[in-house]
């Protein structure tokens, strides 16, 4: 695991602020709320393949959703009591970093939305061939 100060000169103040002190970016303002490329959503902080464009969709609740995850073996979920409610914290198994939160009011086949900062993705277009 990499120390505060590696991330501080690596992520600029509201990426390391969400990210590393598991912050929340405002809602209805994230880059990929509205994106609908074909491609994956990596980790901002390693570049850990996520998420994908097959599994978007528009949840209205101001940030990027997901259905699914390309691999929950890539995802740590952690309970998580802040705030006076009772959620599952979503974060980065690779480096640990703080993605948002997932909840049980998804759309089928998986019920679930994973809600998503904007500034914990970066995205890869995907490659036509």
């Amino acid at each position: 695991m990499k120390d505060d100060n590696y991330w501080r000169s690596q992520l600029d103040a509201e990426t390391f602020r969400v990210t590393r002190q598991s912050g929340t970016e405002h809602p209805f303002t994230g880059k990929y709320l509205n994106h609908t490329a074909a491609g994956s959503y990596n980790c901002v902080c390693c570049n850990t393949p996520l998420f994908t464009d097959q599994n978007k969709f528009h949840s209205g609740c101001g940030w990027p959703a997901f259905f699914d995850c390309i691999d929950p073996d890539r995802i740590l979920f952690i309970e998580d009591n802040s705030h006076g409610m009772q959620r599952v914290e979503i974060k980065c198994a690779n480096c640990d970093s703080h993605l948002g939160h997932i909840f049980d009011d998804g759309p089928q086949p998986t019920g679930k939305r994973f809600c998503v900062n904007s500034v914990s993705l970066d995205f890869s277009p995907e490659v036509k061939k």
